[in-house]
């Protein structure tokens, strides 16, 4: 069985940054990791390839840097990794993001199971695992926190939701995006690191899928960055400052009379 883990390099949450004229995030020179998210959904999909045989094969849509992102994921036990990366795809929003993935995943061939984690912790949406979904028309599981049964036909998922859980049944090839609770990521072995440093990861451009040119990139992306700007938190107070004893008991009548005002107390 074949296990297809999409996996995305994003920059770390303190090295986020905007270009606030094209509206689109800066990733050159930006220290990055594979989002912490999909980590989950590599550690799954290597579960289920020594339960049931087969090989996981992760993939990633990036700059050639996200290379680094690929051999992680293997360095933790995935077989094999395909690198997708071409200017053309540079802008891309979660549709054509999807759009281009389902396109890679197409070539590969004869997916059992798509495992995404459930978001990126960049873009927050989630879409990309369900937009992989729709372009390859398979059932899709939202939010799974238990894979309880899989075989050639069927797989069944428990998932989360509002109220508590659910189980769900779907026909195979299918697509799930998975919750933390789903399983622990494992750490990369030794073994795995060697690997990882050896193996090829073919890179693959706009030329080598089967895609539209009008639907790829910043153009082939519906939606649109209207205006970025940074919110300004202001805030009116004052400050009482008890420096001795003579001047504690007027600051906490101060403090005292505010709080009656505001009906606190």
């Amino acid at each position: 069985m074949r296990f297809i883990v999409p996996i995305k390099q994003v920059p770390e949450t303190n090295a986020v940054r905007m270009d606030e004229e094209t509206g689109t995030m800066v990733r050159e020179g930006v220290e990055s990791i594979i989002n912490p998210l999909d980590l989950y959904a590599i550690e799954i999909a290597i579960r289920l390839r020594e339960q049931h045989g087969g090989e996981v094969i992760s993939i990633s849509m990036g700059p050639a840097n996200a290379e680094k992102a690929i051999r992680e994921a293997i360095a933790m036990g995935c077989d094999s990794g395909v690198l997708i990366t071409d200017k053309a795809f540079a802008g891309s929003d979660t549709w054509a993001t999807s759009y281009v993935l389902a396109a890679a995943i197409r070539r590969i061939g004869d997916p059992g199971l798509i495992i995404c984690g459930e978001r990126a912790t960049d873009g927050d949406t989630g879409q990309v695992g369900p937009g992989i979904a729709s372009f390859l028309d398979l059932p899709l599981a939202t939010y799974v926190g238990k894979v309880e049964h899989v075989d050639n036909d069927v797989c069944r998922v428990r998932r989360l939701i509002e109220s508590g859980y659910e189980v769900l049944e779907t026909d195979m090839p299918a697509v799930l995006t998975v919750v933390k609770e789903v399983a622990d990521p494992r750490l990369p072995t030794l073994r795995g690191k060697q690997k990882a440093r050896k193996v090829e990861v073919p890179a693959w451009g706009a030329d080598d899928l089967d895609t539209d040119p009008n639907r790829l990139g910043l153009k082939g992306s519906p939606t649109r960055v209207v205006k970025i700007f940074r919110p300004q938190v202001t805030r009116q107070c004052r400050k009482v400052t008890a420096v001795d004893e003579e001047s504690i008991g007027p600051a906490v009548d101060e403090l005292v009379e505010f709080l009656r005002q505001r009906e606190l107390i």
